[in-house]
């Protein structure tokens, strides 16, 4: 109990500096056009309420709730802002989505805008001008944020978070690597000896939003793998997935015990705990351990790497994205507008990335500039992953069914099924290609 007052009392001191820190970030690096803003003139009395996912990282709640005052003290527009859990969060934008009330705003999930696109507005206007100030949106932004097929922009992705390798630079040099290699063969090799040496691997392959569906992506990926193919035929029951799952057979027992249940904090716990010592997570995982005392030596140790690359052509993951949408029902379509302009103004945005050492990786161009990327070299993995050229429904367009599959954790389950012993890699991609189609028709 003792350990864990402090680690929350070391926490919310981080947060504190973090803040601190991040005010002097006001945007001042960050390069901008001289283009005209859209002027949306809020609707008499209007109020918002915002819902959005819990933090991983104490400032990003501090500093968005900071951002959202100063908007509320600007405007006079008063703003709600509600956290829930990553889990919880596409149940309660389903709820708002079908019944017509509730937020205003939901700053859900990559795929979300595209599974209620039918229920959201077009942002077009707030993305056409961010994107001319700022240098243009990344690969990623672009992708998630229109409407697959048109120029229509039906979310806001405000960020996203990757997840490479992240591991312990003793452990190893321990198992006989200098660093983390490449290959998917060295790489098996490499997660055999860790766990020789009781310092093991691990990989969500429970129903966890970010991590499941990463580890999950990149496995197929990385064997050349994809759920559908460009004109969105279910192309998920391959050889190539086949391989990838005949790989994970190997790969599982490697693993630290309990994987099959993980969440998207689990891996983050074990790894502060040292039962953990090679994983994939976001940035949340090495900022916990470098602002908390009593797990620096863990921080000091803990290096970043990409995900091997197998045979894909370029490095196979996407982002877990926090994208806004802003649906019709809401009666302050203007107020909401100049609230998501606002929130990725540079003035608002760069302390916020600052502040969360850069954990929602930046959708805009400029803000590459930002001095968070400077500030460690540890967070160089970390700067272009909203560039990395795979997303939900590779290699097919973003629709509802790409993102009710991410949502239903199809090919979650497919691995985790082949990983316990449930079912072989073939019945697994025959089972993951019968369920795909349920929603591809």
């Amino acid at each position: 109990m003792v350990f864990i007052i402090r680690r929350r009392e070391a926490l919310i001191g981080a947060a504190a500096t973090a803040l601190a820190l991040s005010r002097g970030a006001n945007g001042q690096t960050i390069p901008k056009a001289d283009v005209a803003a859209p002027k949306f003139d809020p609707e008499k009395g209007a109020s918002l309420r915002v819902l959005r996912p819990a933090r991983f990282v104490e400032p990003d709640e501090v500093i968005f709730r900071a951002n959202t005052a100063k908007f509320t003290k600007d405007t006079g527009i008063d703003v709600r802002v509600d956290f829930v859990g990553w889990e919880d969060l596409r149940q309660q934008a389903a709820v708002s989505a079908n019944t017509g009330a509730g937020p205003d705003i939901v700053l859900g999930w990559a795929e979300d805008p595209h599974i209620y696109a039918d229920k959201v507005s077009e942002l077009s206007d707030v993305a056409e001008y961010l994107g001319k100030k700022y240098g243009g949106w990344m690969f990623l932004g672009e992708k998630y944020g229109k409407k697959a097929g048109t120029n229509n922009w039906i979310g806001l992705p405000m960020g996203g978070t990757t997840g490479p390798l992240v591991y312990r630079e003793s452990a190893v040099k321990e198992a006989g690597f200098d660093k983390v290699p490449t290959t998917h063969a060295d790489f098996l090799k490499l997660c055999q000896n860790l766990k020789k040496n009781n310092k093991p691997a691990g990989f969500a392959l429970g129903n966890a939003v970010g991590d499941g569906n990463g580890f999950a992506n990149w496995l197929i990926w990385s064997h050349g793998g994809f759920l559908v193919d460009e004109g969105g035929k279910v192309a998920i029951n391959s050889k190539e997935t086949i391989n990838a799952l005949k790989y994970l057979k190997e790969l599982y027992p490697t693993f630290v015990p309990g994987t099959l249940s993980w969440g998207d904090v689990s891996n983050n716990r074990a790894f502060a705990a040292n039962e953990l010592f090679l994983t994939a997570n976001g940035v949340s995982l090495y900022f916990a351990v470098k602002n908390d005392p009593a797990t620096k030596a863990i921080a000091d140790d803990t290096n970043h790497a990409p995900l091997v690359q197998g045979v894909a052509p370029s490095e196979p993951q996407s982002a877990t994205i926090l994208n806004a949408m802003l649906f019709k029902h809401s009666k302050n379509q203007n107020a909401a507008k100049a609230y998501l302009t606002y929130m990725m103004e540079a003035e608002q945005y760069d302390p916020w990335l600052v502040g969360c050492l850069g954990y929602w990786a930046h959708p805009l161009n400029a803000y590459g500039n930002s001095k968070v990327w400077a500030s460690d070299p540890k967070l160089a993995v970390y700067k272009n992953g909203m560039n990395n050229k795979f997303w939900t429904g590779y290699k097919g367009p973003i629709t509802q069914a790409a993102g009710t599959v991410a949502a239903e954790y199809i090919l979650v389950q497919m691995c985790a099924a082949v990983a316990s012993g449930q079912a072989t890699p073939e019945d697994a991609a025959k089972e993951a290609e019968r369920r795909t189609r349920r929603y591809y028709r």
